[in-house]
């Protein structure tokens, strides 16, 4: 496939907008809830016009192509930043050339098409917009604005086809594309039903009166100053100077970015040093307020351009990158505050940099207007977050133009972006939301965070279900899966949230919280209608162990028809759960309750048997089948010097403290050595024991990197526990914790950076007690007693689909195999092995719903629709719900994030096809940015691996993809499709069938495109 972008002809472009809004009513993907409708006659000033919003996409992959303008349009913006034009066009990029994980990255300068090229676009984009304002929102009057962007030296801006390109769009009447655009037009009068020759013929050539200088890093200050007094005073032009951040000096960026957690994004200091000074920036715009004044032309800045770092962890092909997106935040409101102040206030400044809708309207409320965006349209939504920025400026437009900035609310937002959650970077940032599925061809939509949990639990369903206050049946398909739904919904590591989509946007779903909601209110109704289930099977099983994995096993067993009974050496079951987490993060109520649900399967309980375990005795009972979930059984002990006797195991401590919390003795002052979630129940379980009065969780990294959950981590410092950051116990005596200072080396290639000693610098902690949670070990000699094989570096062998070990129909699952893990993963073991006895029984593993569950549809995509691309923060349980995007039944993030639409989401009804919505991949219109790579939920490339539609047998020949081009129409369709690398023609008849070897859910897919969507290759 190739990466250069094949141009749509005008009528293309006209009769895909038109034909798509009358099919599924949508525009380039955007749906109709989505479409910004105006709200009032409010309006804004700008260069003497009147625009309906103050948002647009900045000049980049958003304002590349004619689609992209259009995009931006249906959903808001109305101000258009055209991408960056210069001599050096068709810039040869290497790609991918944008990272948007999280900060965004690219590598782009400018326009990847010829400079005419561009122009043609954007004539064909503005014609557009007059169209869609009068056809779709009854709208005569233009209440749009474009803004050309160029670069980057004098020389090159003054050249014969940069200044082409500049002329054109001032007055584009006499150019060969505007007089096409208005001759379609005319041809085309009958798709309108408000639209007619009048309306066209009215349709202003003058499409730009404004410029923006994109200013090359490095580009000397008397050449910047030089090139705008060139476009104020020849081109007549109003101007806005893009300025960088290297204004604030290398200093406070780096203390800035340390500040906020970006330390691992690596500066250049030559950046700093070879670009344009403060000093020299506000002697100069003094200078040209003055010049542009003489002239009669506005003047002001653009704040602010992309910031030049080093690629260190091989984000995109290259040596240098430019940074945009959240972290430049803080250095653009800043940078905006300080040149504001040189002026107080009396200084026109266009924003963009890391704008979006948790700042966006206060941002607007300092006076400072237009702002456009990119990274956050780079983010799942895409273009559909305009529609919530303008939603949120509507109301404060003033049919003005600003004239002053308000310098208090501008440095209060300054000072305040330092402290923002929404761009404070923290070391969980950098988990990938990937799985490690790879891309289907078809069928893809998945929730990323069932894939995410463990045991796949159903999450959007339950979701759902509770959201419409369906709770039994929440529970009902909680508990399909999951038998701890009230240990999991209270103490669940919850793995699934760190896969899901609304990371992309905000926060992830609460999902455990809304879990622990399901279970609440759902179970007691739910055990009303359990019925005892009949034994089908005489093997009897023995579960050692009533921890998770044991009594996951157990109640799938059971459920199944097996005889089940669950020995464990202590009083009651729970294991873990019951016997060391303290009461203060989970009752023994819940507890109780999840046991309940688990006897009612017929599980039977032995409780108080002695901890020294024989298989072979157990067979001798007359069970067939063993599980050792015996947890892992031995503290790993802190290897430290002096007073040993005061350095106890945070979990014997933690089981002391649950059985008789009176009867500890820690001191005054507590260390507790580690940074997990068991770190964190120690430290705030030693708080609560007479007698001590600090406690201190001593750490080898920082808090960021702590393994904890971070709401745990919250729960400490709420607490009161002191975090000792950066340090590594060496010996205790006389009371003091002598620790070594360490320090954070380079980050590694996953971004984790790893402690180094400060040579010869210690720190001494006052201390009585130290209490180790570094983790516990396998009891290795009970397995090797009991004919276990270990192999080398202590690994296990277990067959790892069944857990079944050497020892015939003798299975490990839970920390007995994997060391300390967590709940949910000892229920995922559990499963495996309910399943595995299950299959040698010939008996059926039920994991399906008790209760058959159905939605609207019609409401359910309607709901989906609407909230996607909203940012939302939490508000409570009632409204938590909500916030979920139900990826399973319509993700569609690759057509979203893709700036230029080459991915289509298209309905298909076929034999075979669990999903309605398919994906399709139009080469013509991709430029492999790597975009949809980025977010897909799948270890895989979009615009590499879906079906793709080509538009030329060249296009096919050219590429690898998987995909199809129409060959024939009539009488009868024949495409060339290649599949699985093989290249074969296809023939359908009138029905749509065909006798080629492929899948009928395949045939469909081509079928209905070329039936359905001919605006899609037709021109």
């Amino acid at each position: 496939m190739s990466d250069k972008m094949a141009l749509i002809p005008f009528k293309q472009l006209l009769h895909w907008v038109m034909d798509e809004n009358k099919q599924s009513g949508m525009v380039f993907g955007i749906p109709e809830e989505k479409y910004f409708r105006k709200a009032n006659d409010r309006n804004m000033k700008l260069f003497g016009e009147a625009i309906d919003t103050p948002v647009g996409p900045a000049a980049g992959p958003h304002s590349q192509l004619a689609q992209n303008i259009i995009a931006s349009y249906m959903s808001g913006s109305r101000f258009f930043e055209l991408k960056s034009v210069q001599i050096m066009d068709e810039l040869e990029i290497a790609k991918p050339c944008i990272s948007a994980e999280d900060e965004c990255y690219n590598t782009e300068w400018s326009t990847e098409l010829p400079i005419m090229g561009a122009f043609e676009e954007y004539v064909k984009a503005w014609f557009l917009l007059y169209v869609i304002q009068k056809e779709f929102f009854a709208q005569s009057e233009r209440r749009f604005m474009f803004n050309m962007s160029v670069g980057y030296d004098l020389k090159g801006i003054q050249s014969p086809k940069v200044d082409e390109f500049i002329e054109g769009l001032k007055d584009a009447s006499q150019t060969k594309i505007f007089q096409e655009c208005q001759a379609v037009l005319r041809e085309e009068m009958g798709l309108f039903q408000h639209v007619d020759q009048a309306f066209v013929d009215q349709i202003s050539p003058n499409i730009c009166n404004s410029i923006t200088l994109s200013t090359m890093h490095g580009c000397p200050p008397a050449e910047i100053e030089a090139i705008i007094r060139y476009l104020i005073s020849e081109k007549k032009l109003h101007t806005f100077v893009k300025m960088n951040p290297t204004l604030l000096g290398y200093d406070y960026v780096r203390k800035t970015f340390d500040k906020m957690g970006y330390d691992y994004i690596d500066l250049k200091e030559a950046s700093f040093t070879h670009d344009l000074q403060f000093s020299d920036g506000v002697g100069m715009l003094k200078r040209l307020k003055v010049f542009a004044s003489e002239h009669k032309k506005n003047f002001g800045v653009k704040l602010s351009n992309t910031l030049p770092v080093k690629i260190t962890r091989n984000e995109l092909p290259g040596e240098e990158m430019y940074m945009s997106g959240r972290s430049l935040y803080p250095l653009t409101i800043n940078l905006a505050y300080k040149l504001a102040s040189e002026y107080k206030g009396d200084l026109k400044i266009s924003y963009s940099g890391g704008a979006d809708a948790f700042n966006v309207d206060r941002i607007f409320a300092t006076g400072i207007r237009p702002i456009t965006v990119a990274t956050t349209l780079l983010k799942p939504g895409g273009y559909q977050r305009f529609k919530q920025l303008a939603d949120l400026l509507d109301p404060l437009l003033d049919n003005q133009e600003s004239s002053r900035l308000d310098l208090d609310k501008l440095k209060a937002l300054a000072d305040s972006s330092f402290e923002d959650a929404n761009h404070i970077k923290e070391s969980r940032d950098m988990l990938s939301r990937k799985t490690s599925l790879k891309l289907p061809l078809l069928d893809c939509f998945i929730a990323p965070c069932e894939n995410g949990c463990p045991i796949e639990q159903d999450v959007p369903e339950y979701l759902r279900l509770v959201g419409e206050k369906r709770y039994e049946e929440a529970f009902d398909v909680i508990v399909s899966k999951n038998p701890l739904p009230f240990i999991t919904g209270t103490i669940c590591t919850h793995t699934c949230m760190t896969k899901c989509t609304r990371l992309d946007y905000d926060e992830s779903v609460h999902i455990r919280g809304q879990k622990l909601v399901a279970a609440e209110k759902g179970f007691a109704d739910y055990m009303q209608k359990i019925s005892k289930v009949q034994p089908k099977s005489k093997a009897r099983v023995a579960v050692i162990g009533a921890g998770p994995a044991g009594l996951s096993a157990a109640y799938f067993l059971a459920k199944a028809g097996m005889n089940v009974t669950v020995f464990d050496k202590r009083e009651k079951a729970g294991g873990t759960v019951e016997f060391v987490i303290p009461d203060f993060r989970i009752s023994r109520e819940a507890i109780k309750k999840d046991i309940e649900l688990i006897e009612s399967m017929g599980v039977k309980f032995e409780f108080g048997v002695t901890p020294k375990i024989s298989v072979a005795d157990y067979k001798a009972k007359g069970f067939e089948y063993v599980f050792l979930a015996i947890g892992a059984g031995r503290t790993n002990a802190l290897e430290i010097q002096g007073d040993t006797e005061r350095v106890k195991g945070a979990i014997p401590f933690l089981e002391a403290f649950n059985t008789d919390r009176k009867g500890l003795n820690l001191g005054k002052k507590v260390a507790v050595v580690g940074g997990g979630n068991s770190a964190m129940d120690a430290a705030r379980a030693a708080l609560r024991v007479e007698g001590v009065k600090e406690v201190y969780i001593v750490y080898r990294r920082t808090k960021d990197y702590m393994p904890a959950d971070e709401e745990e981590l919250a729960y400490a410092q709420k607490d009161g526990v002191i975090f000792k950051e950066l340090l590594t116990p060496v010996s205790l005596s006389g009371g003091v914790l002598k620790c070594q200072v360490m320090e954070l080396g380079p980050a590694d290639a996953s971004g984790r950076r790893s402690p180094v000693p400060c040579t010869g610098v210690y720190e001494d902690l006052p201390v009585d007690t130290v209490l180790s949670a570094i983790g516990e070990l396998i009891d290795y000699d009970l397995l090797k007693t009991n004919g276990i094989e270990v192999g080398e570096k202590g690994k296990i062998k277990v067959n790892d689909e069944t857990l079944e070990t050497n020892v015939e129909n003798v299975y490990l699952g839970g920390d007995a195999l994997v060391g300390p893990w967590t709940v949910v993963g000892a229920i995922s073991h559990g499963t495996k092995v309910a399943r595995a006895i299950l299959e040698k029984e010939q008996l059926e593993f039920k994991q399906e719903f008790a209760s058959r569950i159905t939605f609207d549809k019609e409401k359910q995509l309607l709901d989906v629709r609407t909230k996607k691309a909203v940012m939302q923060p939490v508000y409570d349980d009632e409204q938590e719900t909500g916030r979920c995007l139900e990826c399973n039944y319509l993700c569609n993030i690759c057509s979203e994030v893709c700036p230029n639409r080459a991915n289509l989401m298209i309905p298909v009804e076929g034999e075979g096809l669990t999903n309605r919505n398919q994906i399709l991949h139009v080469d013509g219109m991709c430029n492999e940015c790597g975009n949809c790579e980025t977010f897909c939920p799948y270890d895989d490339a979009p615009y590499k691996v879906k079906m793709t539609l080509f538009w030329s047998e060249k296009e096919f020949a050219d590429s690898a993809n998987t995909g199809f081009v129409i060959l024939q129409e009539a009488p009868a369709l024949i495409v060339k499709l290649r599949l699985k690398g093989e290249v074969m023609e296809v023939a359908f008849d009138q029905s749509g069938n065909t006798n080629a070897s492929i899948d009928r859910s395949l045939a469909a897919f081509i079928w209905t495109v070329v039936q359905q969507y001919p605006y899609l290759y037709k021109v």
